[in-house]
Formats: structure tokens, C-alpha cells, sequence
């Protein structure tokens, strides 16, 4: 067994261009499994994903500030302590409000794929 603490993992710049901007870091999260994606990322203010959707399941756990998860249909307010289901091949996006940060743990299955994106 093994705890990790977000605090103490080391945040580092995760640039891709399905993010709204560059203000966006990742902290791995139990790197080692062989199963699982695990990364705690973190959103400046305003800073979202582009509209996309997954070939796997995707969980989201919000650890801080506040945020938005939407599909094609709505868009709803998150905060820490909330927990997302989206399933796989649902358009969605997440990110920060315009007036905070914002922190999501997101676990898929590793080897997952961004299936497409959409400015």
C-alpha cells in the first residue's frame, strides 16, 4: 500500500492543444499503475478543455476552486468534494470560471485516447 499527497507532488506544465490556454500543470498520481491514468490537473482562471470526448469512461473528482463540466446539452457548476461520471464517446468539456482556479483528479483507463476535439 502506498499514500500519495497532492501537496507534495510536483506540479509540472501540461501543454496540449486541447487546453484553452497554457496555464495548466499536472501532478501524477500513482504513475506506477498498470491500469489506470491518475493525475491531478490544475486550471488557471478561465482555462478549460476544448469540447472532446474519450473512447473510455472518464471520472472526475474535484479537488479545488471552482468549475464547469459540460456536454452539448448543459454546463454544470462544480466545487471540491464533487464527483463526475462521463461516460465514453459523450461530448463534454471542464475547466475553470472565469473568477477561480481549479483542480480535478481525472482516472481512465490507461491508453485512453482523446477520441477528438473541437475548438
Amino acid at each position: 500500500m502506498r499514500v500519495s499527497r497532492i501537496s507534495e507532488i510536483a506540479k509540472v506544465p501540461f501543454v496540449h492543444p486541447i487546453f484553452t490556454s497554457k496555464d495548466v500543470t499536472k501532478q501524477a498520481i500513482f504513475s506506477e499503475s498498470k491500469e489506470y491514468d491518475i493525475n491531478n490537473v490544475n486550471f488557471g482562471r478561465g482555462t478549460r478543455l476544448k469540447l472532446h470526448s474519450h473512447d473510455n469512461e472518464q471520472i472526475l473528482i474535484v479537488t479545488a476552486g471552482k468549475g464547469i463540466v459540460a456536454t452539448e446539452q448543459e454546463e454544470v457548476m462544480v466545487a471540491p468534494g464533487d464527483v463526475v461520471f462521463i461516460p465514453a464517446g459523450e461530448k463534454h468539456w471542464h475547466g475553470a470560471t472565469k473568477d477561480a482556479e481549479f483542480s480535478h483528479i481525472f482516472i481512465y483507463r490507461r491508453g485512453s485516447r482523446y477520441t477528438q476535439w473541437e475548438d
